[in-house]
């Protein structure tokens, strides 16, 4: 291997990295203040670059009819929720904020389809169809399990994938799609062809995760998700709603992988079920961070892009395997230093 080799590894690593990072973070997100291990991450920058693709194409986008599934799967068990808890002069409030939206949203997507907009606003729309969709999965598949085990909210995670796997093959197809870059244009540097769109995808990246250091620092709803974060039922009681953080970070999550599929959509062909892979990939940086700490998550992910960099120059058929044979030494370690408590002392 000679020097260009090296960087030119090296550029495919940061560059992958960057996405993991993304992923990462919205993983050790959703887990600090839902206890969700959220496996459907993957699927989002799927239906980030899938939706973008069919705007692209002048078509209708499959997701927005899964957005208005939701909405109205929502609809029914707030209802449901309303009654038997006996809010129902809440109820109409509560309806507008689930269905109103999804509806607007979709109306937006049918007088916009037709125009051929431009890509800005075609991204723009992507983010604002996918985005709602991780609010309306936490009011339906995680919030009436909200205080039920880890284990028990990790197999309603593992349901959620399989369903969101199926709904992208029935919207999207088997075919592979990609998305235009967001610049064509290529630098030389060290004797090493540098595109644009590697280079937004690192100033998304570093741009983001300074906003959520920002939002957590310094917002009122960011300290709010902190505050579920390091405990749940104080935060409660001092009139902090976990439900509502819980539904905000979902949102998060889901917005950050559609921001994620659509800066991959033009370096990789995105299918139906990519989605698995590209988020365990981020899964495996989140456990470096131990599911709390972005910082070290962020650095795992890196690592994780690089080792899928170098190790595909020389095994590239076992590339996956020496990513995900990460988790070993890192959980072994975590293990033995880390202080066990029974499930119950857990709840």
């Amino acid at each position: 291997m000679n020097l260009q080799a090296v960087l030119i590894l090296g550029q495919d690593a940061l560059t992958n990295g960057s996405i993991y990072v993304l992923l990462a973070i919205a993983t050790v997100l959703v887990f600090a203040t839902t206890r969700i291990l959220f496996m459907p991450q993957g699927e989002f920058v799927v239906f980030g670059g899938l939706t973008l693709a069919s705007l692209q194409s002048g078509v209708m986008p499959g997701t927005v009819w899964l957005l208005l599934l939701l909405a109205c799967i929502a609809t029914v068990t707030e209802t449901i929720r309303q009654i038997s808890t006996g809010g129902a002069r809440n109820l109409p409030r509560a309806l507008a904020v689930k269905v109103l939206p999804a509806f607007a949203i979709a109306y937006a997507a049918h007088i916009c389809v037709p125009l051929h907009l431009g890509l800005g606003w075609q991204v723009l729309l992507t983010m604002l169809i996918v985005t709602p969709m991780g609010s309306l999965l936490y009011e339906v598949a995680f919030r009436p399990l909200a205080d039920s085990s880890t284990l028990v909210l990790l197999i309603a995670a593992v349901a959620v994938h399989f369903i969101l796997v199926g709904a992208a093959l029935l919207f999207f197809g088997p075919e592979g799609f990609r998305t235009p870059a967001f610049s064509q244009a290529q630098w030389m540097l060290g004797g090493v062809s540098v595109s644009g769109q590697s280079l937004w995808t690192y100033a998304i990246c570093l741009l983001l995760t300074g906003s959520l250091a920002w939002f957590f620092g310094r917002t009122m709803y960011g300290k709010a998700l902190r505050a579920v974060a390091f405990n749940r039922h104080g935060a409660h009681l001092v009139g902090i709603d976990p439900c509502l953080v819980g539904s905000i970070s979902m949102a998060m999550a889901a917005a950050i992988g559609a921001l994620s599929g659509i800066l991959i959509g033009s370096l990789t062909t995105l299918f139906f079920d990519s989605g698995f892979l590209i988020g365990l990939k981020g899964f495996v940086g989140a456990i470096f961070g131990g599911l709390a700490s972005y910082p070290v998550a962020a650095a795992g992910s890196v690592l994780v892009g690089v080792m899928e960099s170098y190790s595909s120059y020389w095994w590239s058929d076992y590339k996956d395997v020496i990513v995900f044979a990460l988790i070993i030494p890192v959980l072994l370690w975590r293990s033995l230093s880390s202080i066990h408590l029974e499930d119950e002392e857990l709840l």
